[in-house]
């Protein structure tokens, strides 16, 4: 995959920002603060396609940390025509892989207004960040299986924990991933994803595409109940199905949970359920 890459360290990259910061056992500051908003400058941006890029910001300090825990997001404020306007993400780097900085992979929408905002940043420019937010924290070996459906940009709540599992040997948690994107090209990760599951036994992840390429050997169409019970674990008291992805995927998807004999998604998910919705 090529990558356009634009680097600018300095100055802004060292960014003094003012606020509590928790302070680790092993020395590393937490810097996120769900009190207030604070300001994180641009220091890389890398395209990864056609209408998506890797943001990277610069932390304070070399050795600071943002403080997320795993399933868990961000949130981004911008100024858009004089209103307030307020974004969650998930950043692809954790904790223990990125010091200093971090990552949020974006795809830019038309008709996104903190897609563009972010895409429209120079280098050395700030985001104004709060968190940590959500209802979801992985800890190790928490189920026994998790059956993940993902659709475009819902890719990185799931990425965040598959790279978790990856990262820790005693943590033997069974993965099975279904992908949806509307060709090869939009899909996110796709490099990352496929190394993972190559080089991990307890990670399997299937792709499926509304426009595939000729010779596509995965899946073809949308993600459907039939390919949920062909693909994904059934449901047990030990297995949790996670859902990440565009409106009508998430709500057929709820739908066809249940009729596969899972237990109902609530309106607002919380981290116990069967079914959890991020």
């Amino acid at each position: 995959m090529a990558i356009q890459e634009v680097v600018v360290y300095g100055a802004a990259a060292a960014l003094i920002l003012i606020g509590y910061f928790m302070i680790t056992s092993s020395g590393e500051r937490k810097v996120l603060s769900n009190d207030k908003f604070q300001e994180f400058p641009l220091i890389k941006k890398q395209q990864v396609t056609h209408n998506s890029a890797l943001f990277t910001f610069g932390l304070p300090r070399a050795t600071d940390v943002l403080g997320l825990p795993i399933g868990q997001h961000i949130q981004i404020a911008s100024e858009i025509n004089g209103k307030a306007v307020v974004r969650s993400y998930t950043p692809t780097s954790l904790d223990e892989d990125s010091k200093g900085q971090f990552d949020l992979l974006i795809k830019v929408y038309p008709n996104g207004n903190v897609s563009r905002y972010v895409d429209d940043l120079k280098i050395g420019e700030t985001i104004k960040v709060k968190g940590p937010k959500g209802f979801f924290t992985y800890t190790p070996n928490m189920v026994t299986k998790f059956g993940m459906i993902a659709g475009g940009t819902g890719i990185t709540p799931m990425y965040q924990i598959i790279k978790a599992i990856c990262n820790n040997p005693e943590d033997h948690t069974e993965v099975f991933l279904l992908y949806g994107n509307v060709s090869e090209e939009d899909i996110l990760l796709k490099d990352e994803l496929d190394e993972l599951s190559s080089k991990n036994d307890n990670i399997h992840v299937f792709h499926v595409l509304n426009k595939p390429p000729e010779g596509w050997t995965q899946g073809v169409g949308f993600i459907s109940k039939e390919l949920v019970t062909e693909k994904l674990p059934d449901a047990s008291d030990d297995t949790q199905l996670l859902l990440c992805g565009p409106p009508p995927m998430v709500s057929a998807l709820k739908r066809a949970a249940v009729e596969l004999g899972f237990k109902k998604a609530k309106p607002i998910s919380k981290l116990g359920d069967q079914v959890f919705v991020f």
